[in-house]
């Protein structure tokens, strides 16, 4: 089930552009800070990554201090009267590029961060942010930058144009009847937004070496790594760490790593 491949295989793989789906609870947001940060030690490639949910918490994984905020407002201009387009866009002059540069927390191993922001304040609190957002993710140069999403836990709402920019989404699953249920859905959602050779699941917090093979044939998702349980990895993320610097040596860590790899092998 699992794929792997060496340093001299992935050296020529282009840059990624990866969407994370999965149920809320099923670990996806803590591979995704970690796979992050081992995919900007492994390619000279800058790394984004994108979060999408507007329950943030993805920064603790990443190494960083909480932070909740969007895109800043100075960032963002409101659409002249009889201008078509997006209500709002990144002000004249400021490319995506730039944009990532100017806004995005620089978090450890280099990795940018740039989140959507917090629904506290409700919808329009984050809605020049959204549109910049949006407008970053579809401009930013594809032949320099990995962009890894991470989007909103549940089923529909994560393709509601936030996957578009992927290239390749990766399910993640824990092999458990809410999980499998879900990853079914996914799958189904998944499919209409990638060519289905572009379509992987993770099988998130396994216990059993039958989990992989469960996964997939409950769902029909080419499983492409198994990421197990590990009360290592969940302790570190349960004090606010980031589990690459709190236990870098976990079993967790060391199959993300081995995802990285595959994910590059299969998408060159």
């Amino acid at each position: 089930m699992t794929s792997t491949s060496s340093a001299s295989d992935t050296a020529d793989a282009r840059p990624l552009r990866t969407a994370f789906v999965g149920k809320g609870g099923a670990g996806k947001s803590a591979i995704v800070g970690t796979f992050a940060r081992l995919l900007a030690r492994a390619d000279d490639e800058p790394v984004l990554v994108l979060d999408s949910d507007p329950m943030p918490g993805l920064a603790f994984t990443l190494g960083l201090e909480i932070d909740d905020a969007g895109i800043d407002d100075a960032a963002v201009v409101e659409r002249a009267e009889g201008e078509e387009g997006p209500r709002f866009r990144l002000r004249p002059g400021l490319s995506a590029e730039d944009a990532v540069e100017a806004y995005a927390t620089v978090a450890p191993d280099g990795v940018r961060f740039l989140q959507i922001g917090n629904l506290r304040g409700g919808v329009g609190s984050i809605m020049r942010s959204q549109h910049a957002f949006h407008q970053i993710k579809s401009e930013l140069p594809r032949n320099r930058w990995h962009v890894i999403g991470d989007l909103p836990g549940g089923t529909r709402q994560p393709f509601l144009g936030w996957a578009g920019f992927a290239d390749s989404v990766v399910v993640v699953i824990e092999a458990s009847a809410k999980g499998l249920l879900s990853g079914r859905r996914f799958a189904k959602l998944a499919g209409s937004v990638v060519e289905p050779d572009r379509l992987f699941a993770v099988v998130s917090k396994a216990r059993s070496s039958d989990d992989a093979q469960q996964v997939e044939s409950r769902t029909g998702l080419r499983v492409i790594e198994s990421i197990p349980w590990d009360d290592a990895f969940a302790d570190a993320e349960r004090e606010g760490l980031a589990p690459l610097d709190a236990v870098p040596d976990a079993p967790a860590i060391q199959q993300i790593q081995s995802l990285v790899h595959a994910l590059q092998g299969v998408l060159t």
